[in-house]
């Protein structure tokens, strides 16, 4: 096989190809336990969750192999366990991607216009999606006024306790709301969770009454924040909610609302759009 290999392979497919051409070509300055590394975590490029047996049996690695790979991507924060003891993508591996999806298709597209709705509202304006219980960031443009928290691409909020996430959510098919549901009983105590989950509840019947959610000082309590879906026509699905926060001290949230969501409405259209 060439170097060349077939994009149009599964990533797997070709990491493995590259493994052993490298090795035929007595490769020197390829460095096979990082490339066995990226192997490893190729591995998930169709699967949310991957057993140990699995990923030996995908990557033909030895089971000690694995087993090394497996405890040093966890320590970079590149892969965790879950509660049923099988692996999938961190922390660092989503930030990662995160930054690198913001540069592309959609998000990319919807640059510009966060920058130029920013500028003429003189809100922040951002763009994500759930990941592991948490709303990730993948496109940020701050307004001039000051805000006490500043969010950049690959930040994570939470799910329950802002707009962003709770839009995401009522938007949301009821397979994702259920695998959203366990990533957070997961990650939250038994009151915690109880608590999100009647916020999420009350944020989606909003949404289906008003087309939007809210947070007041919720996340953080200088900061008002109304957030939509994005519907992505491409994908046939929302892929990511959209908000736009201020300064609390500004605004009664009712008279934000009523400003602010028809705009971030006809913002988002254009985004899930491509105009």
């Amino acid at each position: 096989m060439t170097k060349n290999v077939s994009a149009a392979l599964p990533l797997l497919a070709r990491m493995n190809s590259t493994l052993e051409q490298s090795k035929d070509d007595n490769d020197r300055q390829f460095v096979t336990a990082l490339g066995r590394g990226l192997t490893l975590l190729s591995a998930f490029e169709h699967h949310e969750q991957l057993s140990h047996q699995q990923l030996c049996q995908m990557t033909k690695l030895p089971k000690a192999t694995i087993t090394r790979l497996i405890h040093t991507l966890m320590t970079l924060g590149f892969l965790r366990v879950t509660i049923h003891g099988q692996y999938q993508l961190g922390s660092s591996a989503v930030r990662l991607s995160a930054i690198a999806w913001s540069r592309h298709d959609l998000v990319a597209a919807a640059e510009p216009l966060l920058r130029q709705f920013a500028s003429s509202n003189e809100v922040s304006v951002n763009l994500a999606t759930e990941v592991e219980g948490e709303m990730r960031y993948h496109a940020c443009c701050r307004s001039p006024a000051r805000l006490s928290v500043n969010l950049q691409v690959g930040s994570a909020v939470p799910v329950a306790r802002t707009a962003i996430g709770r839009a995401f959510y009522a938007v949301s098919s009821p397979t994702r709301q259920t695998v959203i549901d366990s990533n957070l009983q997961e990650q939250l105590s038994t009151e915690d969770y109880n608590h999100a989950q009647s916020a999420l509840t009350d944020a989606a019947e909003h949404y289906r009454a008003h087309g939007y959610t809210i947070s007041d000082g919720e996340f953080s309590t200088d900061i008002l924040a109304v957030a939509v879906g994005v519907f992505d026509v491409a994908t046939g699905q929302f892929a990511y909610s959209l908000n736009a926060s201020v300064p609390s001290a500004n605004w009664q949230s009712a008279d934000y609302a009523a400003m602010i969501v028809p705009k971030l409405q006809a913002l988002a259209e254009r985004i899930g759009n491509g105009v």
